[in-house]
């Protein structure tokens, strides 16, 4: 398929010129996109601490709560496809920027809410800015380091984030909960997002634009439906059950809506991804891979705090605290898996993650009834660490399968399958805990189908993921 030239974010035709700092030396482009990653991802989880509280004071009924959590994991999931479309339409940097704004005035608006309607129109608001940032921020690492060795190492640091934010949201929104208020859990991401706008607009080169490339919108639709209708489905199946009519609609609903995306995709003039694209193991198997380890992580994440708050009487400070340690090991493996790879290749980093996560939650899973929590951290540790040490080669394993002029939808894809297996992860979590004869038995078989999920990522992994070192070759 031929594009026209591409022009920079400034509308000009000729080639952007180098930010500064733009050389692989510079860590100012890792540091603008890796804090505007970290506040989406932040939002997902420092919420769930304050909607007790946001309820009481706004009055708001259990639809309302509902809506104020997932509504924005809902538009967040369901516009990654189009945020990626539209990077490589209109420049990935002019996306992200654009993203960036959305997201910050939202999350004031939402600061600001005087009533439950007001705070959950905003929240909405904020999920897209949320799908407008993710699918850049991987492009514009592509983009700002060339040379292998420094994009390994970009990757793995931004994989980090994912699973600090998430962690650290209830620790965080604890904290700022019981000190300065529920609004300031929104007010946070306001200094965050100014910081990320400069430091993008500072040191980011221009992405090239693609004016020619026109967006596909009944596909851009029918994968919202699909995405939105799937998670909306996965969230209540976790709290009315699996057999539910809602449950069962909203699952055919998206099946069939991504039966039409499908459809659509083989017809189309210039596709959200070439079928070609999709064809690639690399590229659909990177994705699977993406799927498994988030449902694995975040289906533990789920479980163990619920099982510290419920069953044992942690604060949510203190649940935070008890999870610590699966994030500390993030940060760790995160750095160690990019400073490796071009030595060994992604397959053996991605592989050796996946079973070292599914021997610590069969760990779990085979720990017994009432375990000390001290017997509860090598798993924790071990899922933290596989996980993040995996994420880095299957990023770059996405993110190397395709052509520049798709990588904005390249990451969203990715990005799509791995929230859809974090909805996944925390539904099953959820209705095996509430179905289950013993609590405790619940939280077992849920770590159990985790770490299966974690052994059927390692043999995609020995499938799909390259197994040599990138070498010198172009990204």
């Amino acid at each position: 398929m031929a594009f026209a030239e591409p022009a920079g974010d400034g509308g000009s035709m000729s080639s952007p010129a180098p930010a500064p700092g733009s050389g692989r030396r510079s860590r100012a482009p890792l540091l603008a996109v890796c804090t505007g990653y970290f506040m989406v991802i932040l939002d997902v989880t420092i919420i769930n601490v304050a909607v007790p509280v946001i309820g009481r004071e706004l009055s708001a009924s259990l639809t309302g709560i509902q809506w104020i959590t997932d509504g924005y994991t809902l538009v967040f999931a369901g516009f990654l496809l189009t945020g990626g479309a539209l990077g490589d339409r209109l420049g990935n940097r002019r996306v992200f920027c654009s993203g960036v704004v959305v997201f910050t005035v939202s999350s004031a608006a939402c600061a600001l809410a005087p009533s439950t309607p007001f705070l959950v129109a905003a929240r909405l608001v904020e999920g897209l800015g949320a799908a407008l940032i993710v699918p850049g921020s991987l492009a514009l690492l592509q983009q700002s380091y060339p040379a292998p060795a420094a994009r390994s190492r970009a990757f793995g640091l931004w994989g980090s984030m994912a699973g600090i934010a998430a962690s650290a949201g209830p620790l965080l929104g604890g904290l700022l909960v019981s000190t300065a208020g529920w609004r300031w859990v929104f007010l946070i991401n306001l200094p965050a997002g100014l910081a990320c706008l400069v430091l993008t607009l500072r040191h980011v080169t221009r992405s090239p634009r693609r004016a020619a490339r026109s967006l596909d919108w009944p596909a851009q639709c029918a994968v919202v439906a699909a995405v939105a209708l799937l998670t909306a489905a996965l969230n209540e199946a976790g709290r009315r059950g699996w057999s539910d009519p809602a449950v069962l609609a909203g699952v055919g609903l998206a099946a069939l809506a991504a039966a039409a995306f499908a459809v659509r995709e083989r017809l189309a003039r210039s596709p959200v991804l070439p079928l070609s694209l999709l064809r690639s193991r690399a590229m659909s198997g990177g994705a699977a891979i993406g799927l498994l380890f988030n449902f694995g992580f975040y289906g533990m994440v789920f479980t163990a705090s619920l099982e510290f708050q419920h069953q044992r009487g942690y604060s949510a400070l203190g649940t935070g605290l008890a999870l610590f340690p699966a994030v500390a090991m993030t940060m760790f493996a995160s750095v160690l898996s990019g400073r490796l790879a071009r030595r060994t290749g992604d397959r053996p980093l991605v592989v050796s993650g996946m079973l070292l996560a599914a021997l610590g939650l069969a760990g779990w899973a085979s720990a017994g009834a009432d375990p000390a929590y001290p017997l509860l951290v090598v798993p924790m540790m071990a899922a933290g660490f596989g996980t993040s040490f995996a994420l880095t080669g299957s990023t770059a394993t996405v993110m190397g399968a395709a052509p520049p002029a798709y990588s904005g939808a390249a990451s969203a894809l990715f990005n799509t399958a791995r929230q859809i297996g974090s909805a996944t992860g925390v539904a099953i979590g959820g209705s095996l805990l509430a179905t289950a004869t013993h609590y405790t038995t619940g939280l077992r078989i849920s770590m159990a189908i985790g770490s299966l999920a974690y052994l059927a990522a390692a043999g995609l992994a020995w499938l799909c993921v390259p197994a040599k070192p990138e070498g010198g070759r172009a990204p």
